[in-house]
Order: structure tokens, then C-alpha cells, then sequence
């Protein structure tokens, strides 16, 4: 990034000055006054209702949205891999080939996938606050998870029902989303892989790009494609650079609302530390893919996340070392310091930022045993079945407030869900990554901390490893189904290694989760909300909150860039495509590809970059004109748009897209998909309902009824 620039935005985002296309509003937060004002634009309230309708969450963290009537999705490729390479097996590798589903009854379910579908907003800020009036600490603590879970609770009224307790601002607003859950999901559609990541990691956060990477879903309920009269109509037509384009879709997380003492933290300690040990789970990976086919297969999902995430961390930290960057922020923070100092009116404030260093302090003694410890083993899917299972035992028998907040009864159906679904495991996989974990455990905490010594003792981490993989019977979903159901009593007979192994970690993960929430994470949150406080006197409603894996509208336009004196277009061609490949991975095109080359028009956009605000999260997320149209589908974004997580440059942060265009022409041209290509068709063709949805579904609500104030 530019270094002149960065001192700007750095200065803009503290004085909560936002750029013409920055922000990821919530849907009942839309800036439809600066939509009118900068793009002359205006839509009536049916309008953002259908499109909230038709937006989709996918619950292992990506977006989606409803194509048609009959219940088709569409999404990433990379964000239905997972569900891809679970369907597919050693002799039909739909990863690798494709998948495409020629009639109904080809399409095949997901065996671990749940679509979320935004139904209601409740604001319940006044009553999360009363509870927690003036306590501090553990009472916090108790007080905030009692209340939360009491929330959650009387709004998940059935299984069908997802809720979700949201801070926003950090504090300022609490609020409880509610979802309608779809776990009947199936895989309609997919392409090689070879062209829905082309490039690879070469090319991961570049433009121009040349990607195919998108995938059609259909939600089925009742065993027959759901009917739903929220769906996108597709765009024929190619857009034009600064046509006026939406976003509508879930961003994971963004910290642009820390102060310094934060960011510090993360830049100094939380990302040099992630890099590490990526980086060296890459490595890892790496050497296991190349043992063989199978093994290559098998890893390819995590290693993808795991290059994905490295690049990502590496831009992020590269944006928070930016030293003018960062004293820029800096300054900011002590031109608002000053000012509360010297007002009668805010004074009270003043104190905040040191009480916050004072809980960075704290975070940065306990994160290196808190990871080691409470988070170890995580990339273990075994370990991560009998960890739940022997905590669930234990929490459930707890009254429902004094339970860990993933064990109150508003989460059980869906830790149920994940415990039950029919995921197929890969034990020689299994293996390599609990080894990888236990070293890398040893490693942080020393061959004499006391858990390594109960979990190792004078064995290796290969050897537990691989006895633990070889005597587990947790693969096996009725054994898990059982023991979840059989609670306390199930597991005491139970003599499982690998259950028998996680309540050995039990107890040590839980002492240090105590310690980390009472001093790190209930003080946080307290001063979090006086922080927020503070920001809303000066500033009221025109800042945005920190993206939380909601439902957000960003806005923006078509539109290129200029990087090192060249200007960069806003679409990529489908010639760019046969030109950039090579007869080598990562630009190997797949067969099907180099056949229909002769009957594609070249011309076609295939990539498209825009000025959307989005962050991780957004992937899958649809693209949309003035009309509500589809244009594009986000999956990307250009190497400047790393550092979004903390500051936004509308002249170079770019959204990237696969175009529509380019879907049609791949649909008809290479892979002859015409039962799917005239559903798109016919769909756009009929009359969309943008009047809530009637009868047992839910419509859009926001219930407002509480205090505004934070």
C-alpha cells in the first residue's frame, strides 16, 4: 500500500469519516440517505426486504444466495469443497473432475452443510445491559451468559430455528439474529478444480484473474426442492465500468473500531505467531500430499484453507506494520484523547484506553498457554468429536447459565447436528494432523508443563498419535450419536482412547479458559461498551459496526484500478484465460476446457473487480446491479484489499468476482449443463416477489422496541 495514502485513511477512520463506497451496513442500518445523495439511487422497502430473503449464510463461514424458485443456490466452489470432496472417493473424485447433476435425481445431499436465512433483527442492547449494570469480572461474566442464553433460548422456539446473539460496535448494541436453518442441502453443480482455483496460490489475491469459481446448491425440505419466491434474477447483459453494483452477504470479522493498544497486540504477538505456525502446518501438509494420490486428495481442502489463510494473515500483518499507518492511528487516538481529557462532559471516559492496555497486558501473558492448551488439537476432527462429547456430558448437567457459551441449550441442536452428520474421515490424515498438533503443543509449552507430561508422557507425539487414530471408534456416527445421547453415564462406561484422552486435556483447558475469560474477555467486553458509548456521543449512528459474520449490504461500482502506472480494467476475458495456461499446475486447464475452446466466444468477461467494502466471509456472496440482478459472484480480492480488515482505500481495495456472463457461457459451452442454464433462464423470466413471504416462513423483521442508546 501507499504509505501517503495510509496516513489519510488512518485519520479518517478515527475521525469516522467514510469513503463514498465504504462500509458494510447492517440490513436494518442501510445508508439509504448517502445512496441517494453519491449514486442517486432509491428503492422501496420491498426491495432490501427481497434481498436480505434471497441472501443466504453458509454456516462454516461463507455467503450464498437463492437463483431461482426451486430452492438453487449459488455459491463458491471453495466454499462448497468440503461437501465436494465429502461426495467424492477414491474412484469418483468430484474435486479433481467436476460434478454436475443432469437430472433431480443426481443431485446428491451434503453430508455436513447448513444454509442460514436472515428472518428477524431483535434489538435487546437494554436488556443484556440492565443485567450487567455495574458488575465486573466473573459477575459479569455469569450475569452476561445468563442473560444471553435466556435471549437465545426463547427465540430458538424450534430445530428449524437458528439464533445468534451479535455485539455490535463492540459493545454498543446487542442484538439477536434469527435464521431459518437448512440442513437438506445438495450439490447440483461443480467444476474442476483446475479452473475454479486457476492459478492457485499464485495467483490468490490478484488481478486480473481468471477463475471459474462457483458452485449451484439446492435446499430440499420435505425430501422435494423448497419454493421460495425470494431469489436473484440473472443479468444477461455485461455491466458497465462505474455502473452502481450491491454486495449483499456476511463478512467474517473486521477490526477497524480497536485502539492502538489492540492492534499492537495483534501485529506484535497474535500475527507473527499465526504466521509461524501455518506456515509450518503447510509444510506439513505439503510433504503429506506428496506420499501419494490418495493423500494428495485427501489434504487438498486443508491445505487450500491453510494457503488462504497464511496469505491472508501475511497481508493483514503487512497493513498493521505500516509504521505510517500506525502512527497514524496513533495520532488519531490521542487527538480523541485529548479531547475527552479536556471535556467536563466525556471525562468519564478518559480512563478507558488504560484499563484496555492493561487487558492487552493480560491477553499477551496467557494467549501462548490459552492456544497450547484450551485450542490445542483443534485441526483433529476425532479429537474434536470426543472433546465435545466429554463436555457436553459435564455442561449439560449444569443449569443453563453457568454453562461454557457453547453448551447452553440454544447450541446443542447444532453441536448435535455436527456431531451426527455423516462426514467421511480420513485416518492416515487424522493421524499426521493430531501428531502435527501434539508437537506443536509440546513445543509452545515445554516438556515439563504438567499437560504434556499427562498426554505424553514418555512417548512420542507420533507414536500417541497414531494409537489414539487406530483405537478410536468415534468415526463411526451411531457410536457418537449414542454417546451424546447417553450423556455423563455413556461416557463413564465408556473406555475409548480418544474420549479417554480428551478428558485428560479436560480439566487443564478448562482452568485456563476460566483464567482467560474472567481477565481477558468479560473486562474487554465491559470496556468495549464504554468505548462505544463514547463513539456514539460524538459520532451517533453514521459509523458502521465491525463486520461479525452478519448479513451486510456494501455498495459500490464496476470499476478498475491504476497499481505501479497501469491501468487495470474492471473485467477479464475468457481469451485471458487460454492465454495465462500453461501445461503445469497451477495453470494446467482441465481437458474439458481445451475441447470446448473453439466454441467459446473469448470475449466473454470472465472476472470482474469492483469497489465493494467486503472481507472474508463475503465469499459466495452475490453481486448485484441497481435491478437487483445478478452481475457477479465475490471470491476474492485484490492484494490491497488485505488490509481491509483494518482500514478501507476505495481508489485501490478491490472486490473480486466471477462474472455472469462467464457462468452462462461455461454452463452452455463447456460443460452443457442446459437443465441448470434454462432454470437460471426461466427464473429471470418470472415476476419476483419482493413482498414478505406469507405463511409458515418467516418475514423480515427488526424489533426496535428497546432503548437506541448504547
Amino acid at each position: 500500500m501507499h504509505s501517503k495514502r495510509l496516513v489519510v485513511l488512518g485519520l479518517a477512520l478515527v475521525s469516522c469519516f467514510v469513503w463514498a463506497d465504504e462500509g458494510m451496513w447492517t440490513f436494518d442500518a442501510l445508508p439509504k440517505n448517502t445512496l441517494k445523495k453519491v449514486h442517486g439511487f432509491e428503492a422501496p422497502e420491498t426491495f432490501w426486504e427481497h434481498m436480505l430473503l434471497a441472501s443466504l449464510r453458509i454456516a462454516g463461514g461463507c455467503s450464498a444466495s437463492f437463483v431461482s424458485p426451486q430452492g438453487l443456490v449459488m455459491t463458491n466452489h471453495h466454499c462448497a469443497v468440503e461437501c465436494i470432496e465429502h461426495l467424492s472417493s477414491h474412484s469418483k473424485d468430484y474435486v479433481k473432475n467436476g460434478f454436475w447433476a443432469q437430472q433431480p435425481g443426481q443431485e446428491k445431499r451434503c453430508p455436513d452443510m447448513e444454509l442460514n436465512q436472515l428472518v428477524e433483527i431483535i434489538d435487546v442492547s437494554q436488556t443484556v445491559k440492565e443485567a450487567t449494570l455495574n458488575l465486573y469480572g466473573p459477575a459479569f461474566k455469569s450475569a452476561f451468559n445468563e442473560v444471553t442464553s435466556s435471549l437465545k433460548k426463547d427465540c430458538q422456539n424450534n430445530p428449524q430455528v437458528r439464533c445468534e446473539m451479535v455485539s455490535l460496535y463492540r459493545g454498543g448494541f446487542y442484538h439477536l439474529y434469527k435464521y431459518q436453518k437448512y440442513s437438506d442441502v445438495r450439490l447440483v453443480f461443480a467444476p474442476e478444480v483446475a479452473v475454479a482455483f486457476f492459478g492457485g496460490d499464485l495467483d490468490n489475491f490478484t488481478f486480473p484473474r481468471y477463475d471459474l469459481d462457483v458452485s449451484f446448491l439446492r435446499i430440499y425440505e420435505n425430501d422435494k426442492p423448497l419454493a421460495t419466491p425470494h431469489y436473484f434474477k440473472w443479468s444477461f447483459e455485461e455491466p458497465k465500468e462505474g455502473d452502481l453494483a450491491f454486495v449483499s452477504g456476511n463478512p467474517g470479522a473486521t477490526s477497524r473500531l480497536l485502539t492502538t493498544a489492540q492492534l499492537r497486540y495483534i501485529r506484535d504477538y497474535a500475527w507473527p505467531r499465526r504466521i509461524a505456525r501455518l506456515s509450518e502446518l503447510r509444510a506439513m501438509l505439503k510433504a503429506y500430499s506428496e506420499r501419494g494420490a490418495e493423500e494428495k486428495r485427501t489434504a487438498a481442502t486443508w491445505l487450500f484453507s491453510v494457503e488462504n489463510s497464511l496469505k491472508v494473515i501475511r497481508g493483514r500483518h503487512a497493513a498493521l506494520a505500516d509504521r505510517n499507518f500506525f502512527n497514524a492511528k496513533i495520532a488519531a487516538e490521542h487527538a480523541l484523547q485529548n479531547k475527552v481529557n479536556t471535556s467536563e462532559e466525556w471525562k468519564d471516559y478518559a480512563s478507558v484506553w488504560a484499563s484496555i492496555e492493561g487487558i492487552v497486558a493480560k491477553q499477551t501473558r496467557y494467549a501462548a498457554e490459552y492456544a497450547a492448551v484450551e485450542d490445542a488439537m483443534r485441526t483433529s476432527t476425532l479429537f474434536g468429536f470426543a472433546k465435545v462429547l466429554v463436555r457436553a456430558a459435564e455442561e449439560r448437567e449444569k443449569p443453563n447459565a453457568n454453562r461454557l457459551s457453547e453448551y447452553v441449550d440454544a447450541n446443542l441442536p447444532n453441536l448435535e447436528t455436527w456431531l451426527t452428520s455423516k462426514v467421511p474421515l480420513y485416518p492416515k490424515l487424522e493421524t499426521a494432523l493430531l501428531r502435527f498438533e501434539l508437537e506443536k503443543m509440546r513445543e509452545a509449552l515445554g516438556v515439563e508443563h504438567p499437560l504434556v507430561k499427562t498426554l505424553l508422557g514418555k512417548d512420542t507425539p507420533a507414536r500417541v498419535a497414531a494409537r489414539l487414530v487406530s483405537q478410536t471408534k468415534l468415526a463411526d456416527v451411531k457410536v457418537r450419536e449414542k454417546l451424546w445421547k447417553g450423556g455423563t453415564q455413556a461416557l463413564a462406561q465408556n473406555k475409548d482412547a480418544m474420549l479417554l484422552f480428551a478428558k485428560l486435556a479436560d480439566s487443564y483447558g478448562r482452568a485456563i479458559r476460566k483464567t482467560w475469560e474472567t481477565e481477558v474477555e468479560a473486562p474487554a467486553t465491559k470496556e468495549g461498551e464504554r468505548l462505544a458509548q463514547l463513539r456514539f456521543q460524538l459520532f451517533g449512528t453514521t459509523l458502521y459496526p465491525d463486520a461479525t459474520f452478519t448479513l451486510r449490504l456494501s455498495y459500490g461500482q464496476v470499476k478498475g484500478y491504476e497499481e505501479n502506472g497501469r491501468t487495470i480494467p474492471p473485467l477479464t476475458r475468457m481469451s485471458g484465460l487460454f492465454e495465462r495456461a500453461t501445461h503445469f499446475e497451477p495453470y494446467l486447464l482441465p481437458a474439458s476446457w481445451t475441447k470446448a475452446k473453439a466454441k467459446l466466444n473469448l470475449n466473454t468477461p470472465l472476472n470482474m473487480a469492483t469497489t465493494h467494502d467486503i472481507i472474508g466471509g463475503n465469499s459466495g456472496s452475490p453481486v448485484l446491479n441497481s435491478k437487483g440482478e445478478v452481475i457477479g459472484l465475490a471470491f476474492d480480492g485484490n492484494i490491497q484489499s488485505l488490509g481491509g480488515d483494518y482500514v478501507f482505500d476505495a481508489k485501490l481495495n478491490r472486490a473480486i468476482s466471477v462474472q455472469a456472463l462467464g457462468i452462462v457461457e461455461a454452463l452452455d459451452k463447456v460443460y452443457g449443463a442446459k437443465r441448470l442454464l434454462a432454470e437460471l433462464k426461466e427464473a429471470s423470466k418470472t415476476t419476483t416477489n419482493q413482498e414478505p413471504a406469507k405463511g409458515n416462513k418467516e418475514t423480515p423483521k427488526t424489533t426496535t422496541n428497546q432503548t437506541q442508546k448504547p
